[in-house]
């Protein structure tokens, strides 16, 4: 951040008070594309998981325990192996999505980012079927407001995070591997573990993607390289929204009433 002030200071390439005004409207660009992301989303999940339930006996392919009634597109989605597949499709496409953002305009970034949500959108759905709809809205609330309390010590802070990167990447490999192995071995305890974890994680990268976002614009504003820029504001909004979604998921299994 020192680089910053000194570019303040002095004026380079452009005055203060351009950076300054550029810089809010960047962040403000990146805050509106990760929101519309997160609405996909949502509305992916929640149109999926109406598709899957039934209440109707005759229409009912599958009864799960509990007494849910899943529909024929339900019992497809979370009874037979194409349910990891909707599982991992996020994973897989977030991979290639940052692997070919660079051949991409930023216009098809933003398209791609939104496809991706919805992916992301038919992966989650099944929250509506385990948990009750008031503790998914309180806990996005929650997660509303850490997000926004952190992501905003993220941008106003003086001190230098980018030394937490390395360290918060290795944590997120770690998460994904103990994941992974848990969905074998279905372990409570570990669970809630990786959950405490999860969060933690979460929550630092919030701040720290906050900060290199901010960062990201001042290295490249200078130059007038418009670019970069609107590419930057679709990569901006995935790395928040994947820091949103996981905080959200991880404090799902500590505040969601389940059915």
């Amino acid at each position: 951040m020192a680089e910053y002030q000194t570019m303040r200071a002095r004026g380079v390439g452009v005055s203060a008070a351009e950076i300054d005004q550029g810089l809010r409207a960047h962040m403000n660009k990146v805050y509106g594309t990760m929101s519309i992301g997160m609405l996909i989303t949502f509305a992916a999940a929640w149109a999926l998981s109406n598709l899957s339930v039934t209440t109707d006996p005759s229409q009912a392919a599958v009864q799960l325990e509990g007494g849910l009634l899943l529909t024929g597109l339900g019992a497809a989605i979370y009874t037979t192996p194409l349910s990891y597949v909707i599982m991992f499709a996020p994973l897989i496409f977030v991979f290639g999505f940052s692997a070919m953002m660079n051949r991409m305009s930023a216009a098809t970034a933003q398209t791609v980012f939104y496809a991706f949500a919805a992916v992301m959108g038919l992966s989650l759905s099944s929250i509506f079927l385990v948990f009750t709809g008031v503790s998914i809205i309180q806990t996005f609330l929650v997660t509303a407001i850490a997000f926004a309390g952190l992501s905003l010590y993220g941008y106003v802070t003086q001190r230098d995070l980018s030394g937490m990167g390395t360290f918060l990447i290795m944590g997120v490999i770690g998460l994904i591997v103990a994941s992974i192995v848990n969905l074998f071995i279905g372990n409570g305890i570990v669970t809630l573990a990786i959950s405490a974890i999860g969060v933690l994680i979460f929550a630092g990268l919030t701040a720290y993607d906050t900060q290199a976002i901010k960062q990201d614009y001042i290295d490249h504003a200078q130059h007038g390289d418009s670019e970069w820029l609107g590419k930057s504001v679709i990569m901006g909004a995935l790395r928040l929204y994947l820091d949103f979604i996981n905080m959200f998921m991880f404090l799902l299994q500590f505040l969601g009433n389940r059915n």
